[in-house]
């Protein structure tokens, strides 16, 4: 996947992660960038078009795929955390609903113009859906579950020529990360190292320092041999397979 030339949307890309994609898809050459928003967006280049869009809001959604049309890029960067203890249902329900739900509508919504384009889905996660970090269990949970989904996805779209990546971030330098105090990435090098992992067609990307110490490790165990070994129960056929999306 060459990002040249290409359109992508983006969400969650007022600040952060998000906005550094934006960046970095603009100086990667990209035709439209999409920068989907709960917030107002200020920005220059001519190629990018905010847009308003609430994961949650199925409504916002679909005006969103109404507007875009034409889609070569997914990325969906849009999350939240909070500290957490297990103890409230209602945060728990709320990172469910948007790093997990909020995904998963989104990608459903614009499925049918990754098929036109055979396009890619890039779902921005963590090292903590690998393994929980217990100050942040909510969180974890809600990504882990995510993890799970682009699994399944990646099969499920392999034979429709989708491609799907799963960006296994460490700690980056974010609003997010305030006041959490260890050695963390800059937003512009994770963006950088995402646009890399899916121009080299990697199924899992490993895009700052802390994820890229574990990456061989996962890429040669049995977690990934595992995941290879169940894709293999899905249906080869595009027509099979889209029945069950």
């Amino acid at each position: 996947m060459n990002i040249e030339n290409k359109t992508i949307l983006i969400t969650g890309a007022n600040r952060g992660i998000g906005r550094a994609l934006v960046d970095e898809a603009l100086r990667r050459g990209a035709k439209n960038v999409y920068a989907g928003t709960r917030s107002t967006l200020q920005v220059t280049d001519e190629r990018v078009t905010p847009i308003t869009l609430d994961v949650t809001n199925t409504s916002q959604i679909q005006q969103a795929v109404e507007k875009i049309g034409t889609l070569d890029v997914l990325i969906n960067n849009a999350g939240i955390a909070i500290y957490d203890d297990l103890s409230n249902l209602e945060v728990i329900e709320r990172h469910l609903a948007v790093n997990f739900l909020g995904l998963l509508r989104v990608t459903h919504a614009f499925l049918p113009a990754l098929k036109r384009s055979q396009g890619a889905i890039v779902n921005n996660l963590s090292m903590v859906g690998l393994a929980a970090l217990p100050i942040i269990p909510s969180y974890s949970i809600s990504k882990a579950a995510a993890f799970n989904l682009t699994q399944s996805l990646r099969a499920l779209l392999a034979g429709q020529g989708v491609s799907v990546h799963a960006v296994v971030l460490g700690p980056v330098d974010t609003d997010m990360n305030r006041g959490f105090e260890i050695p963390k990435a800059s937003p512009e090098s994770a963006a950088s190292g995402i646009f890399n992992g899916l121009e080299n067609g990697e199924d899992e990307i490993f895009p700052d320092p802390a994820s890229r110490s574990i990456a061989e490790d996962w890429r040669t165990g049995a977690l990934k041999a595992l995941e290879r070994q169940f894709s293999a129960f899905v249906p080869t056929s595009p027509a099979s397979a889209a029945s069950e999306m």
